[in-house]
């Protein structure tokens, strides 16, 4: 009995296993490789090489098998990969397939613009609901989605079990709508109010979004390759 109890004790002690520390630069490609396999599984492709992979996407295929092998790899030597079961287990990785479900706060341009793209869907987020504090909206539906008074986010968040936020409201109202998301549960914030957000609250992520820093990006890009200004 002894004996027993000395190797329970063993086990009891061990470490329990730790999910592998994968790099930014590898968790921003997966939703490249994502589209890609998307796209060869409309055409009807069923497995592809990474040397193939590579010549679409330029990026390496040593740097494509560097990265699938973060996840355990999904190759065969000889055979190259499984595009569905490949395009499947991203989505896997990438939670499309969690059943996140979404609000989006703020019923501006961008907002209604938001609203009617079939983005989310795509990806297997569900929208549910637009907040605003405009009583020319409120109790409106845009693009098929209610619009409720902010003031009421954080219960019906909680109620509604909301995952992710969406939020594309001015910059000045931005941590106070925060406050109520952190308040209903929400775990995921996708910030376009062009400030960035630093969420203190263990569990909560913030993704912050600045379409004029892409923008820039790309007029950068433009003058650098072309020495022209216009």
């Amino acid at each position: 009995m002894e004996r027993i109890d000395q190797i329970e004790s063993i086990f009891d002690k061990r470490e329990a296993p730790t999910t592998p520390v994968v790099s930014p630069a590898v968790i921003k490609r997966l939703p490249r490789y994502h589209r890609y396999l998307g796209e060869l599984l409309r055409m009807g492709r069923l497995r592809i090489s990474s040397a193939e992979l590579s010549r679409m996407m330029n990026v390496t295929a040593s740097q494509i098998r560097q990265d699938l092998n973060c996840f355990g790899g999904f190759g065969q030597q000889g055979y190259g990969y499984n595009v569905k079961y490949l395009h499947s287990k991203i989505s896997e990785l990438l939670g499309t397939t969690e059943g996140f479900r979404c609000v989006i706060v703020g019923a501006g341009n961008l907002g209604r613009a938001l609203a009617a793209t079939h983005m989310f869907e795509r990806r297997g987020v569900e929208r549910v609901a637009m907040f605003d504090n405009d009583p020319r909206v409120v109790g409106t539906q845009i693009h098929g989605l209610p619009v409720y008074h902010v003031n009421s986010l954080a219960g019906f968040c909680r109620e509604m079990k909301i995952a992710l936020a969406v939020l594309t409201v001015p910059k000045e109202a931005a941590p106070e709508v925060v406050d109520m998301l952190i308040e209903g549960g929400v775990r995921g914030i996708w910030n376009f109010a062009n400030m960035e957000l630093d969420v203190e609250c263990e569990g909560v992520v913030v993704e912050n979004i600045h379409l004029g820093d892409s923008l820039m990006k790309l007029t950068y890009e433009m003058k650098t390759r072309t020495g022209e200004s216009k």
